[in-house]
């Protein structure tokens, strides 16, 4: 059994094209018409002030008058009303006598009959016009007197048949018609471009498809999460949903905006800028980690870029507290190797017969493990800045770097309000802790001809604040090192994306999200950082985070950097 066929709706251009078609030939069939209407009036009118000018001429005329009182009028007349008939292109000039008696006619068989049409007007003295069938058939005439002492002595008509009038016409008709073609086939010709033109762009769709197509673009774009962005050829805003807004911190108008005016960190713009792909790379906003892909599109020309964006911040502090951990696990590890080869040793000198050697040795161990320890749960009394300070100093010891704490660190426990999570906390003082020990550590290395110790020192205290009591003071995080520094001039950019001292090959993943998170983190919670230049030769990173109950404020999104001496 033969399905039957479903016909498919027709497109929106071809629908386009149909009503464009119509609208064509009723607008170009309407002027015909109009046209042919005022040409035939304009064609009776244009004969009734020929024939009256004819008229009016030949009345005028001294030969005329000096023929009507002549013996033989007809003779005189004849030859001179054909020659006025030939020259104005008028179908017949009449002269007549009062009583209507033809003296000329353009048949002179008819010369000596009685005018067929009405003369009473004229003779009174008044010209006037009319349709009457005389001898050469329906014509427009009209009758002028030949006036003499206030009398009409003759009487002078012309007139134009009107058979020749719709002959006339019918010229100006067949010239309308090929007016009215050229310009119906120009029509169409041009709306069949422009249709065509329409079905590409449109793809064939209908209104319904399309519409139906609008809905579901609105509804997606609403509906992903991740950023989605369209820009043009010359790199504005065309399109931008809820998620992009989100994650690049855009407000406000944005459409037709260049991405290089929305005030985007310099790498980001130049990654939406570029001619080229972009796949899966890593860019921090003031707020956020994304990961950005672009792809072009393009159709012989370029057309513009599609751009997404996925929130990469909480994967990104997910890895930094597993860094942590992993951290902490070798920190671990290292801490078991030394056991283990401590445990070797005491018991060889037990094995040996010296216990009291063995005791001295293992009560030293303890008392400089016990003494790092007390110390650091002296000052910082804080559980979680106590642990990674214990973690971290292990893990820099390890790498020949001392971790020292600053006489006047101090933090006492259940100081810190809620609102400051544990986690910020974390990936603060982790990073910087993290990259001062790097730079101490390859710097010693770069001098270990000149024996340098390599230090890092951590200063944590409250201090008061406008509001203190319970309703001010700050958290003040400082770390110092004995690296290489940070040139005064590359200040401003520590804090960028990309930015690190480090080999580009000791991290297979790039680098410079440190310094990056710090500030995210920093700005969350109202704080500031900087960076200055360390006693210790190397750089120094201050933070200091307002501990009041009130919400964070908002922080200019370039760091407050300082040179010069440590404060």
């Amino acid at each position: 059994m033969r399905r039957p066929r479903i016909r498919r709706p027709r497109s929106l251009a071809g629908q386009l094209f149909a009503m464009q078609i119509v609208l064509v030939t009723v607008v170009v069939a309407g002027c015909a018409a109009f046209a042919y209407v005022a040409d035939r009036g304009q064609a009776g009118e244009a004969a009734r002030r020929e024939v009256t000018a004819a008229a009016v001429a030949v009345a005028a005329s001294a030969s005329v008058r000096e023929a009507v009182h002549s013996p033989d009028p007809a003779a005189g007349l004849q030859p001179y009303a054909e020659r006025v008939r030939r020259d104005t292109g008028v179908d017949f000039v009449t002269i007549m006598n009062p009583d209507g008696i033809r003296w000329t006619h353009p048949d002179p068989a008819r010369i000596g009959e009685r005018f067929l049409g009405h003369t009473g007007p004229a003779l009174r003295g008044e010209t006037f016009s009319e349709t009457y069938t005389g001898t050469l058939g329906p014509s427009v005439r009209v009758v002028v007197p030949v006036m003499e002492g206030g009398r009409a002595v003759a009487l002078v008509s012309a007139g134009i048949t009107v058979d020749a009038i719709s002959a006339e016409i019918r010229r100006q008709l067949l010239a309308l018609l090929g007016v009215a073609l050229g310009a119906l086939a120009l029509g169409g010709a041009g709306t069949y471009l422009l249709n065509a033109r329409l079905r590409r762009h449109t793809h064939g769709m209908n209104a319904t498809e399309l519409s139906r197509m609008h809905d579901y673009h609105e509804a997606t774009l609403h509906a992903v999460r991740e950023g989605l962005l369209m820009l043009d050829g010359q790199h504005r805003i065309a399109l931008i949903n809820d998620g992009g807004r989100e994650l690049l911190g855009l407000t406000g108008e944005v459409i037709g905006r260049r991405v290089d005016a929305l005030g985007l960190p310099p790498a980001l713009t130049d990654a939406l800028l570029a001619e080229e792909p972009r796949v899966d790379e890593v860019h921090a906003t003031a707020d956020r980690i994304v990961v950005l892909n672009t792809s072009p599109v393009s159709g012989g020309e370029r057309h513009g870029t599609v751009v997404t964006l996925r929130d990469h911040t909480e994967l990104q502090a997910l890895s930094g507290e597993l860094d942590s951990v992993r951290g902490f696990a070798e920190a671990l590890r290292s801490q078991a190797h030394e056991a283990a080869n401590r445990l070797h040793a005491v018991v060889s000198l037990i094995e040996l017969g010296r216990a009291d050697e063995a005791v001295e040795f293992v009560t030293a161990e303890l008392e400089l493990a016990q003494a790092l320890t007390d110390e650091v749960v002296g000052a910082v009394a804080e559980p979680v800045l106590a642990a990674l300070l214990l973690g971290k100093a292990a893990q820099a010891n390890e790498r020949g770097v001392e971790l020292v704490l600053d006489p006047g660190t101090h933090v006492d426990d259940g100081l810190l309000p809620p609102r400051l999570p544990a986690r910020d906390l974390v990936t603060i003082l982790g990073n910087l802790v993290d990259n001062a020990v790097d730079a101490a550590a390859e710097e010693a290395n770069r001098s270990a001809a000149e024996v340098r110790h390599a230090r890092v020192t951590v200063t944590l205290r409250t201090e008061a604040g406008p509001g203190a009591g319970g309703s001010g003071g700050e958290l003040l995080l400082r770390v110092g090192d004995t690296g290489a520094g940070v040139a005064p001039e590359l200040m401003e950019e520590v804090f960028r994306r990309g930015w690190s001292t480090k080999s580009p090959g000791t991290a297979p993943h790039g680098r410079g999200l440190g310094l990056a998170l710090v500030r995210q983190a920093v700005r969350r919670n109202g704080g500031t950082v900087s960076v200055t230049g360390s006693p210790g030769g190397g750089a120094e990173f201050t933070v200091r985070l307002p501990l009041h109950a009130a919400r964070p404020t908002e922080v200019p999104s370039t760091p407050v950097v300082r040179t010069g001496a440590p404060s």
